[in-house]
């Protein structure tokens, strides 16, 4: 009875832990060998694709090798001589020595030229006056005279001093004008119609010329006008004390439209 009850009780026991159990499927252990090799040959296989070409060397592209040298810089260019020096005057001066041509020529002695010309050149004569002379000229006179001579000239020619203008104030009177020129009005001034005087200060040389100006009152657009007209007006030479003297004197110049 007891035997058989254990045997009972067993087979409740492993009726109860029957559903706990976990059976593996049949081909288990097969699947699990087949997996690693599958893998194993997979992996040669990839291996083998990467490898083999790597190791074919037939189909390689030809490599050209190049070789370039590259020069050294050039080396830098030599200093600059350095500056000759300059050899003193002194020094110079005492290693040249002229030479000079000794001449055997006694003075008071003719000697006859060694080479005698075929043609001898004409002389260029110097106008020394007109023929026939010049009435209160000396001889060997200049035309014309010479600056600071005397009026009618002095035998063996003197040359007097040149002295300044005297202006005409008080006693002295302004030299009486022989030739006269117009102003000629300026076309600017006449169609802006400007007139006016321009007061000029005019110093004359001993033969009564006007050597010098100066505008005393001006008018702008008619001053080179009336300077134009002076510089050819000509008067009559001042004397003072036997002298020809130049003056100092105002001339006013007139404008004005018709």
């Amino acid at each position: 009875m007891a035997a058989q009850e254990k045997q009972k009780m067993a087979k409740e026991e492993s009726a109860f832990f029957e559903d706990s159990f976990i059976r593996g499927e049949k081909g288990t252990v097969r699947k699990a060998i087949l997996f690693p090799v599958a893998f194993l040959l997979h992996a040669s296989l990839v291996l083998a694709a990467v490898v083999i070409p790597l190791l074919n060397t037939a189909n390689l592209p030809d490599v050209e090798v190049y070789s370039a040298f590259l020069a050294p810089p050039p080396p830098p260019p030599p200093p600059p001589p350095p500056p000759a020096k300059k050899k003193s005057r002194s020094k110079s001066r005492h290693r040249i020595k002229p030479v000079q041509a000794k001449s055997n020529i006694q003075p008071g002695q003719l000697v006859a030229p060694i080479d005698i010309p075929d043609e001898i050149a004409e002389e260029e004569l110097i106008d020394i006056g007109i023929e026939g002379g010049v009435e209160g000229g000396v001889e060997g006179g200049v035309v014309g005279g010479v600056l600071g001579g005397v009026v009618g000239g002095v035998l063996g020619g003197v040359v007097g001093e040149i002295e300044a203008p005297i202006r005409a104030v008080g006693s002295i009177k302004p030299p009486q004008l022989i030739t006269r020129v117009d102003p000629i009005y300026p076309e600017i001034a006449r169609q802006a119609r400007v007139e006016g005087i321009v007061i000029i200060e005019a110093i004359t040389d001993k033969y009564g010329r006007v050597a010098n100006m100066k505008i005393l009152r001006s008018i702008p657009l008619l001053d080179q006008a009336a300077k134009d007209a002076v510089a050819q007006w000509v008067y009559e030479p001042m004397v003072i004390n036997g002298r020809p003297r130049g003056v100092i004197f105002t001339v006013t110049v007139i404008f004005k439209l018709k």
